[in-house]
């Protein structure tokens, strides 16, 4: 009969350690896609800048992306913003400057990260166990940024 009792206490255990490190793996992703979404504002935001030195027509709706914010649940409205500028690059043809290629591959690469770490994050707060366990806690279920340049 002891024999139960040790080996139930070590899966126990095990059942703990395992909860204990997913936790603090899910805590990590978290910051991870946290500090991605504020690399990708900040680029987003210098896109927007840039636009607006190079095309003042366009200074109006660089000035209305730039003051609407990326928060978690409200990504659409921001998007819609990103589109509008990148129609108003248009006129521009091919040949855009040097400081606006540099800020477009900067976004580009700012969506790219912020995506992978919204995928690794997503991946595994969806596990089943994960979700039993709630081991995600509280935080809301990070969403992806559509972005089209």
């Amino acid at each position: 009969m002891m024999i139960w009792w040790i080996l139930l206490a070590v899966i126990l255990t095990a059942v703990a350690l395992w909860a204990f490190q997913t936790a603090q793996r899910l805590n990590r992703l978290h910051i991870r896609t946290d500090a991605a979404l504020a690399a990708l504002q900040a680029a987003l935001d210098r896109r927007a800048a840039v636009i607006a030195a190079l095309l003042p027509e366009a200074q109006p709706l660089a000035l209305a992306a730039e003051t609407e914010p990326l928060v978690h649940g409200s990504f659409e409205e921001r998007a819609t913003r990103e589109r509008q500028l990148s129609e108003a690059l248009v006129p521009l043809g091919p040949d855009l400057p040097g400081r606006l290629i540099d800020a477009e591959v900067r976004v580009q690469l700012a969506h790219r990260f912020y995506n992978d770490a919204v995928a690794d994050t997503r991946a595994l707060r969806l596990r089943p166990l994960v979700r039993v366990f709630r081991l995600g806690g509280t935080a809301p279920l990070p969403e992806f940024f559509e972005y089209r340049s």
